[in-house]
């Protein structure tokens, strides 16, 4: 499969002007920074609406989560900064440094080290604070990926890919096996996007699709799953097989259609406000969006999810090299498939499987990853020109 080409740009700039630092920042794309911001502040809004009530009854301060979750915004905003700042060519080079320290964290969260909650060893505790090393392999993985498949120059024979299928396999078993089934499936979208831009071979591709079928169903049949993973699987298939299983899923689709058309105003949705649909803060932030500004809301968060989308994708294609354009193409992937999956496990279309809503959902590695991804994005396309 032919690899997307990358057009020359810049050709009448001085090299001292395409060298420069700050001839770059004026190359940012504003439309793609703001559009991020504004989601964050729309996810800042929802998280505060979905959780002040209930903190209210149990005597809490109501604006416990939100103070939190500004704080992750605005570290969030420094990172997306900081890596855009630093030219992607000068990251590639460290890539192999960032992987390597990736796994390192992702094998010793399966240590003592790390801090097991609701069935999952995810998270390393620091003082109040969780930080969850699998959030950040997302963009080891993306640059890494990135950088090898450009070196190989659009030429994925089989025994290229058998590089970038280890490379991608070491975090994605470590995931899995703390389990974390949502991130490993992103990790496997990115890898899949890379990928098919890269150069993949339609034979290696039809390859690629039988042995994830197989594994597929080796999974389901051969106990790889956890208990309540197989029946958030089957309670996606027949939401009256296991009513226990199947309580966030109705819930979320009772509060996401009640709002209709206008929704039932902010801070005024009796299922939110009645905390019905349990950690409504994190994975399923979307029903809150929902049931209190309805259609329309919803319609607004998903129109700027879909700039967010074009923007990627636009650097993409005016990316000055294949590096550049792989790493966007990776960013993309993680968007694309995080979005589809997480809105679509609140409307039932999709199975839950704990995957965050980029920029909206409570929690800081996340967001601080999603920052950071798009940090990658503004970097590519302010160096089109260089």
């Amino acid at each position: 499969m032919a690899s997307v080409s990358v057009p020359r740009r810049g050709v009448g700039i001085s090299g001292s002007a395409r060298r420069t630092p700050a001839a770059a920042w004026r190359h940012i794309d504003v439309g793609l920074a703001l559009a991020t911001i504004g989601v964050a502040s729309f996810g800042l809004l929802m998280i505060y609406s979905a959780t002040r009530d209930k903190l209210i009854a149990q005597g809490l301060d109501p604006g416990y989560y939100l103070k939190r979750q500004v704080a992750f915004v605005l570290v969030g905003v420094v990172v997306m900064g900081v890596v855009a700042s630093i030219d992607y060519r000068r990251l590639k080079d460290f890539a192999p440094a960032f992987y390597i320290a990736s796994v390192v964290a992702l094998v010793l969260i399966l240590s003592p080290l790390g801090k097991k909650s609701k069935g999952a060893q995810a998270w390393f505790q620091i003082g109040a604070y969780q930080l969850e090393p699998s959030e950040f392999a997302k963009i080891a993985v993306i640059v890494g990926l990135a950088g090898i498949c450009a070196s190989y120059k659009g030429r994925l024979g089989g025994r290229e890919l058998m590089v970038v299928l280890g490379l991608a396999a070491v975090p994605l078993a470590l995931i899995y096996r703390q389990p974390d089934l949502g991130t490993a499936l992103v990790i496997g979208a990115i890898l899949v996007g890379v990928l098919l831009v890269g150069g993949l071979q339609t034979r290696h591709l039809a390859v690629l699709v039988v042995v994830g079928v197989v594994a597929v169903v080796a999974v389901l049949h051969f106990g790889a799953l956890k208990q309540y993973q197989r029946d958030r699987l089957t309670a996606f298939l027949d939401s009256n097989s296991n009513v226990q299983a199947t309580y966030n899923l109705n819930q979320s689709k009772i509060t996401i259609s009640s709002g209709g058309i206008s929704g039932k105003g902010l801070f005024k949705g009796s299922q939110t406000n009645l905390s019905y649909v349990p950690e409504q803060q994190t994975d399923f932030i979307f029903t809150a969006v929902g049931e209190q500004l309805g259609l329309v809301g919803s319609a607004l968060l998903l129109s700027l999810f879909v700039l967010i989308v074009w923007r990627t994708w636009r650097a993409a294609t005016t990316a000055r090299d294949p590096t550049g354009t792989l790493i966007c193409v990776g960013v993309l992937a993680m968007l694309v498939f995080q979005i589809f999956q997480n809105v679509g496990m609140t409307m039932g279309i999709m199975p839950i499987t704990g995957i965050p809503l980029p920029f909206m959902s409570y929690g800081g590695s996340s967001i601080v990853t999603a920052f950071a991804a798009v940090g990658l994005v503004l970097n590519v396309h302010m160096r089109r020109y260089s």
